[in-house]
């Protein structure tokens, strides 16, 4: 590994991926499996018996953000993505926000993934007879212990990570055959045998209870379909950027498919209340309704392989976007060290793989799983809509000439990428506002709205004050142009490995 200070010359990443593998760390990182097991638990307890509904209305703009994401990496094929694009597009100061948020939000969802490994496992354990060591309990819902045995793994795919993102995408893909496979056997099963009738109610978004249910559960949905555009934050690492653009639109495609097939079958299998009540555990019960052991721990080994594949995936877009801010000296020289052996940017991923556990223990305080999940969630969607906005601003700001050119165009460039943007900005600031209200004292606890608001408007915050360090210590050049260090160097690295 290199010690790469900065330099006229910037680091370079070796273009070893194609289009499927840009699939895999994209779907890996949106983590079907796990949305599905989790996130719709989370969300019937907000929208009631609506998931497909919530997940259509959810796909209308994250759709039209992939397109601005997709135009934008047409013309700027970067590692930074929305760091570059909206700095150059808005401000600088807002293009770092991004940056920023993207690798706060990732290292929160590290944290909570960290945890949902470990209560795969656990419960895994619990499926095959094992249910105390020693002295201990094993209990799945258990912070303390789910959060320790996720660390051990999310170790190991870090070091997995740092031996090149070939080798990683490769583990990625055998792992989403399985969940696929287990996905599409057990929810077409459920749907079929299902104890409970099949209603077109279920995908009428007007029947959601309220305004601010329908904005929470939007925002969760939103979460859910997050991950996407990690595709385009390896898009200096595959050989073609186009096909950058090809894996997060056939990612974001298919994970609706998937949201869809899974919502309906969630509700022909269980009620409302069974919904709601199992949250991180909804996936084992879900396939304990369905078949006997042990074909019903199929599913809790998908959930298990799931969480382990976007682990891996949270890190290595991180550690890309990083080394694309460290490269432009609005983050330190370390983020932008590559590995002369495996031509990864070693060192940060190492780094991220170490925030995240730090942040994971950090989630102790709060001492059931479930509201650690609910906490981040939260709090993760509401950054997460920020940063798409932001990038889907910048694309119609950078596009906006196209309205007198050619208006068919200018629809797709930037009238819809704006309109989603502002959708999103919206519901995120309903939700804030619902937060703010909700409560008349602060408590780190799942159910105080001053928490679940403090949560994100402190990364927002952290970001304005790494922003000021970058610009008026390190003196970054991109606070005075917003454009990152071009990703065309034209000399890279292209040996397989």
């Amino acid at each position: 590994m290199t010690d790469q200070p900065y330099t006229a010359d910037p680091p370079e990443l070796r273009r070893s991926l194609g289009v499927l593998d840009g699939v895999a760390v994209a779907a890996s990182s949106t983590a079907a499996t796990t949305s599905i097991g989790i996130g719709l638990g989370v969300t019937a307890g907000v929208v009631g018996l609506h998931l497909p509904a919530i997940m259509l209305l959810a796909f209308v703009p994250v759709l039209g953000i992939a397109g601005a994401y997709s135009r934008l990496n047409r013309v700027e094929p970067n590692a930074g993505n929305g760091y570059v694009w909206v700095g150059r597009s808005l401000n600088p100061w807002l293009g770092f926000l991004v940056g920023w948020v993207n690798i706060v939000a990732t290292v929160a969802f590290l944290a909570y993934t960290t945890a949902v490994t470990g209560s795969a496992l656990l419960q895994l354990a619990g499926e095959a007879g094992v249910h105390r060591i020693g002295s201990l309990a094993l209990d799945p819902g258990s912070t303390a212990q789910t959060t320790a045995l996720g660390i051990v793994v999310l170790v190991a795919v870090t070091l997995t990570a740092v031996t090149g993102i070939r080798t990683a995408a490769r583990l990625q893909t055998g792992l989403l055959v399985f969940e696929y496979a287990v996905l599409l056997g057990f929810c077409g099963y459920g749907i079929v045998e299902g104890p409970h009738p099949f209603s077109l109610s279920w995908f009428d978004p007007f029947a959601i209870p309220s305004a601010t249910a329908l904005a929470q559960g939007l925002l969760l949905s939103v979460f859910c379909y997050w991950g996407f555009e990690a595709a385009f934050s390896v898009n200096e690492e595959v050989r073609d950027p186009r096909d950058a653009s090809r894996a997060g639109l056939i990612t974001l495609v298919t994970m609706l498919g998937l949201f869809l097939l899974g919502s309906v079958a969630f509700q022909r299998v269980l009620s409302e209340q069974e919904l709601a009540g199992h949250g991180a555990e909804g996936l084992a019960f879900f396939g304990d309704r369905l078949a006997a052991q042990p074909w019903a721990a199929l599913p809790l080994v998908a959930l298990m392989f799931s969480a382990v594949a976007s682990l891996q995936a949270g890190v290595i877009p991180t550690a890309r976007g990083m080394f694309a801010m460290s490269r432009d000296r609005t983050l330190g020289p370390v983020w932008s060290r590559v590995s002369t052996r495996y031509g990864t940017p070693a060192a940060g991923t190492l780094l991220i793989g170490a925030l995240a556990t730090a942040v994971a223990g950090l989630a102790l305080v709060i001492p059931r799983l479930a509201d650690m999940i609910m906490a981040t969630v939260n709090a993760v969607g509401i950054v997460v809509a920020l940063s798409y906005a932001l990038t889907a601003l910048a694309a119609a700001a950078r596009f906006r000439s196209l309205l007198r050119e050619d208006w068919r165009q200018g629809v797709r460039a930037v009238v819809l990428p704006a309109l989603s943007a502002l959708a999103l900005l919206g519901l995120g600031g309903c939700l804030g506002w619902s937060f703010y209200t909700s409560a008349d004292h602060f408590e780190v606890s799942a159910d105080n709205g001053w928490f679940l608001l403090a949560t994100p408007l402190a990364m927002i915050g952290s970001g304005f004050v790494a922003a000021g360090w970058a610009k008026y210590v390190r003196r970054s050049p991109y606070f005075r142009t917003g454009r990152g260090t071009d990703a065309d160097a034209p000399q890279l690295l292209t040996t397989p490995n």
